[in-house]
């Protein structure tokens, strides 16, 4: 069964052990009237919440908790949307997989523009992260593309973790005031970095897939030459 639900992508995720046995166990438990689609709105309306919590953290900073709470619903939809069409065998592959890339960039978006609400300074910084983000979705779709491997996941960082780092985060900037601000600046390095060695990689790929398909044609008029001599 789990080999049916997640047979559409690979995982390099640091929880997916984890995190795959939690899926499967509450598409076990998800009622009928719950749909891959309606799963598709709740992560949207997570991501909402997310925007919505910063917005008034701006004023009230307890209010951040509603982002905390918004990053889980939106796992919540996010995560088991195209995992439930799996489990109950109704998927729509390419459907799915257009809608999922257009969610998440918009989910991305709500999460960036909470964060430009939220600071008073250095209110740019949001937009490197939707820059860079933005780079690694262009990069996953590209080596699909080459290799025929769709992979959401960076360096064992998928958006899982990604989301957990970030709800810590928004629960000490409620103590400390001025944390996400730091690790911001912090954040913007790294995810940077990350998008430059994820291309690096994908040229790789792109350079030995073009040399893969060199030494096939070159066959093809060797044994094009032989047949006919």
């Amino acid at each position: 069964m789990r080999e049916k639900v997640f047979s559409d992508r690979e995982r390099s995720n640091f929880l997916k052990h984890y995190e795959s046995r939690l899926i499967l166990s509450l598409c076990e438990r998800m009622p009928p009237w719950i749909t891959p689609n309606r799963l598709t709105a709740i992560g949207v309306l997570g991501s909402l919440m997310v925007f919505g919590g910063f917005w008034l953290g701006h004023y009230l900073r307890i209010a951040l908790l509603i982002s905390i709470i918004g990053l889980a619903v939106n796992w919540f939809g996010d995560s088991l949307d195209g995992r439930l069409a799996y489990y109950r065998n109704i998927p729509r592959k390419w459907y799915g997989f257009c809608l999922d890339i257009v969610v998440d960039w918009l989910s991305m978006f709500l999460v960036v523009m909470g964060f430009y609400v939220y600071f008073d300074d250095y209110r740019w910084l949001p937009f490197i992260f939707l820059l860079a983000y933005g780079g690694l979705m262009l990069i996953a779709l590209l080596r699909y593309k080459i290799t025929d491997s769709y992979s959401i996941d960076a360096f064992q960082l998928g958006p899982t973790e990604m989301r957990i780092i970030i709800a810590v985060l928004i629960f000490i900037e409620i103590i400390r005031r001025g944390t996400l601000l730091q690790a911001s600046m912090l954040g913007a390095v790294v995810i940077l970095l990350f998008t430059i060695l994820a291309l690096r990689s994908l040229l790789q790929a792109a350079d030995l897939k073009d040399q893969q398909e060199k030494a096939a044609r070159a066959g093809e008029t060797t044994a094009d030459a032989s047949n006919a001599g």
